[in-house]
C-alpha cells in the first residue's frame, strides 16, 4: 500500500490582504507551499497531487518543472469539496495524508509519527491540545477518549467550545474509504461547505478506528491567514533555523538577529555576528567568521575566510582565508582565490582574483582577471564599458596598479607590470614595465589668487 500526498491549496487568503496567493507568501525566502512540500520529501510519496483555486497560474508558475499533480477547484466549496476533486487522481489501495498549504511549519518527523501510529486501514488525525482554541475545530471524544467527531467552531455548542483538543487538518485515510465516504458530505452547516473531517463521524459509523497522533511542536501546525501569523511563523522558522546551525557546531552571537532565507550548509566553528542576512544558497566552510550586518547571498565561502562588518555578498566564491570588507560588494560572477584582500569600499563583479592578491580600498573591479600577489591601489577603475559594450581587462600576477589610476578596456597588463598612480592606461602594459600615464604638470610661478571680493562686485 503506497503513500500519497494531497495538499491543499486552492484558498486565495483574503485576510492576507494581496494580490498574490496565500501559499505564495515566504516562510525562511521560500513560499510557504515549498515548505510543506520539503517536509513531504522525505516521506518519500508515490505521488504529490496540489489542490489550487483562485489564481493558479501563479502558484503552478512557482513551481514549474516540479513532478506535481495539479488538481483544480474552480469552485471553493470547502476542504471536503476540494478532496472531491482529487479523488479521481488517487490509486485505489493506497493512503492519502491530506495536508493543508498554510500551515508552512509543519515537520516530516511529525508526518511520519502520524503515519506509524495508523494502520492500512484506519484514518489517522493530528490533533494538538492548545490554549487557546480560538476559530479552530474541537476533537469530540466519547467516554472511552476515542475519537467519535469533529465540530466546527461555528457549528460547535459552548461545551464543545471549552474543549480545547484541536483539529490541525492533517490526517491519513485509505483512498477506498475516501471513495465510499465523500459522497455522504452534505454542507448542511454553519458555512454551506463540505467539511472533509465530517468523514471521521462517517468513519466512526462504519467501524473504522480513528487513531491520533501529536505534532512533535504544538507550534508546527499553526495555520497562517493574514501578515501577524505570517511574521510569527517566519520567527519560529529563524528560531528553529538558528538551534540547528548552533547544534552542527556554529557560534551565533544572537541568534535571534540572524535570518536564514533559503538554504544555509555552514562548517564547525564558523562564528556569525548580529543582523546578518543570508539568502538563496549559502555554503560557509570551517572556521569562517562573519561580521555584523552583512548580506550574503548564493555564495560559498571557504574554510578561515573573514568577512568584515556592512558587506554585500552576492553570487560569489571566495577562497580560504580571504578577507573582505568592511563596506565591501562583491557582485556576481567574483571569484576570490585563497588569502585575497578585498577592502573598504572596493566593489567586484565578474573578477577573478588570483593567490594573495588585494584591492584594499576605495576600487571598482569589473570584468577582469588578476594575477596572484597583485596589488590595487586606492581609487583604480577598471572602465569596462564604453556605454555599448562591456569590455575586459586582464592584469597579471604580481602587477602593482598605484593609487587613482583608471584602465580603460580592453587592456592588458602583463606579469610584473608597474603602474604609476593617477595613470589613464589605455594600452597594454608590457611585463616588468613601468607604465605613466599622466597629463603633464605644469607650475606657472608668479601667479596670483583672484579676489573673490572683486569677482563677484565684477559680476554684479
Amino acid at each position: 500500500m503506497a503513500l500519497e500526498v494531497v495538499v491543499l491549496a486552492a484558498g486565495m487568503g483574503t485576510r492576507m490582504k494581496s494580490a498574490m496567493p496565500k501559499v505564495l507568501h515566504r516562510i525562511g525566502g521560500q513560499p510557504m507551499l515549498r515548505r510543506v512540500l520539503d517536509a513531504v520529501t522525505a516521506l518519500n510519496p508515490a505521488h504529490v497531487h496540489v489542490v489550487v483555486g483562485m489564481a493558479r497560474e501563479q502558484v503552478q508558475a512557482a513551481f514549474t518543472g516540479e513532478t506535481l499533480s495539479w488538481v483544480v477547484q474552480s469552485e471553493l466549496k470547502g476542504t471536503g469539496h476540494a478532496v472531491m476533486q482529487a479523488l479521481p487522481h488517487f490509486t485505489p489501495g493506497n493512503r492519502v495524508l491530506v495536508l493543508i498549504g498554510d500551515v508552512p511549519l509543519i515537520t516530516a518527523r511529525s508526518l511520519q509519527e502520524l503515519i506509524a501510529a495508523t494502520g492500512t486501514d484506519e484514518v489517522g488525525l493530528m490533533t494538538a491540545v492548545m490554549s487557546d482554541p480560538q476559530g479552530l475545530g474541537r476533537i469530540l471524544r466519547d467516554a472511552r477518549q476515542r475519537v467519535i467527531g469533529i465540530r466546527e467552531q461555528k457549528d460547535a455548542s459552548p461545551a464543545e467550545r471549552a474543549i480545547n483538543e484541536i483539529n490541525t487538518g492533517i490526517m491519513l485515510v485509505p483512498v477506498d474509504r475516501l471513495a465510499a465516504w465523500l459522497p455522504r458530505l452534505s454542507p448542511n452547516n454553519a458555512q454551506g461547505e463540505y467539511y472533509l473531517t465530517d468523514i471521521i463521524a462517517l468513519a466512526v459509523v462504519d467501524g473504522v478506528p480513528v487513531m491520533t497522533s501529536a505534532p512533535v511542536h504544538v507550534e508546527e501546525t499553526g495555520g497562517i491567514n493574514d501578515r501577524v501569523q505570517l511574521a510569527a511563523a517566519e520567527r519560529i522558522w529563524q528560531r528553529r533555523t538558528a538551534e540547528q546551525l548552533m547544534r552542527s557546531g556554529v557560534t551565533l552571537l544572537d541568534p535571534g538577529r540572524v535570518d536564514v532565507r533559503g538554504r544555509l550548509i555552514a562548517g564547525t566553528d564558523s562564528v556569525i555576528d548580529v543582523n546578518v542576512v543570508f539568502e538563496g544558497d549559502v555554503t560557509l566552510g570551517s572556521g569562517v567568521r562573519i561580521g555584523a550586518h552583512c548580506y550574503i547571498r548564493n555564495a560559498t565561502l571557504d574554510d578561515n575566510c573573514v568577512i568584515e562588518p556592512n558587506t554585500f555578498i552576492d553570487g560569489a566564491k571566495i577562497g580560504k582565508a580571504a578577507k573582505v570588507g568592511p563596506f565591501a560588494r562583491l557582485r556576481p560572477g567574483t571569484e576570490l582565490a585563497d588569502r585575497v584582500h578585498i577592502g573598504n569600499f572596493v566593489e567586484t563583479k565578474k573578477a577573478r582574483i588570483g593567490v594573495g592578491a588585494k584591492a584594499n580600498h576605495l576600487a571598482y573591479l569589473g570584468d577582469t582577471d588578476i594575477g596572484g600577489g597583485s596589488n590595487i591601489g586606492a581609487g583604480t577603475i577598471t572602465c569596462n564599458y564604453d556605454g555599448m559594450n562591456k569590455h575586459h581587462t586582464e592584469i597579471g600576477s604580481d602587477v602593482f596598479v598605484g593609487s587613482n589610476t583608471t584602465l580603460v578596456a580592453p587592456v592588458t597588463l602583463e606579469d610584473g607590470a608597474f603602474v604609476a598612480a593617477g595613470s589613464t592606461i589605455t594600452t597594454r602594459v608590457p611585463s616588468q614595465t613601468l607604465a605613466v600615464g599622466r597629463g603633464r604638470q605644469r607650475n606657472i610661478v608668479g601667479w596670483v589668487r583672484p579676489d573673490q571680493r572683486k569677482v563677484e562686485e565684477d559680476d554684479d
